[in-house]
Formats: C-alpha cells, structure tokens, sequence
C-alpha cells in the first residue's frame, strides 16, 4: 500500500491484521490518524486557553473483536501525555475532553466507544 502523499508505503495484508505477518493494517493506521489528530486537536486548544504546550504525546489502541459472524472495532483508547506549563489537572483535564470530542478523527468514529487518559508530566 502506498498513501498518495508519499508519507508511507508498506505492506498491508490479511497476514498484517489478522496474524504475526509484518506490515501495517487498518486499525494501525485508524490508531496513528486519531492519535495525530487528537494530539494536534489539544495543542491548538489549549494554545486558544492561553497556555503553550512543551510536548503532547498521544497514542491511541483500536481495539477489534470478533462481533456476530464478523469483526468490528469495539473500542479506541487514546493515552495522551502533555507537558504544559502553567495549567493545573483540571483545566488540562477539561482541554483533553474537549479534543477528544471536538477532533475530527474522533467525529468520524463517534459510533465507537472513544475513552482517554489524559495525563501531565
């Protein structure tokens, strides 16, 4: 598979998803575009709050399972970390949550239970 940008190509496969083979697949890529998404969703937030951020660190676990006679994408845990001087737990916790709903990656995957721990370092 190659992105049209040219920012990767790589192996995608049945074997890259469902078993031990290398490559990425598409819950791999869901999870690194909500993680970006997110990331950058908060940084832009809190810059809006009057605060700037040092590093926000994000990844995100797309969780799929077998559901009936099918798979489904059942959960996504996003883990974010932030250095941000000046703000205190609340207010950044009240910032995290509001990127995670106001991203659009998380927009588009609103049908999938979206959980987040969000923590200052």
């Amino acid at each position: 598979m190659k992105l049209g940008s040219g920012a990767f190509e790589g192996k995608y496969s049945f074997a890259s998803r469902f078993e031990q083979g290398g490559g990425t697949n598409p819950e791999e890529l869901i999870a690194a575009a909500h993680a970006g998404c997110f990331s950058m969703a908060l940084s832009a937030a809190l810059g809006r709050a009057g605060f700037t951020p040092k590093r926000v660190h994000t990844t995100a676990a797309v969780h799929l399972e077998k559901v009936g006679e099918g798979f489904g994408i059942t959960r996504i845990d996003l883990d974010c970390e932030a250095e941000v001087p000046g703000i205190d737990d609340a207010a950044f916790q009240q910032q995290a949550n509001g990127a995670k709903e106001g991203c659009p990656v998380s927009k588009a995957l609103k049908a999938v239970e979206i959980t987040l721990k969000a923590r200052l370092v």
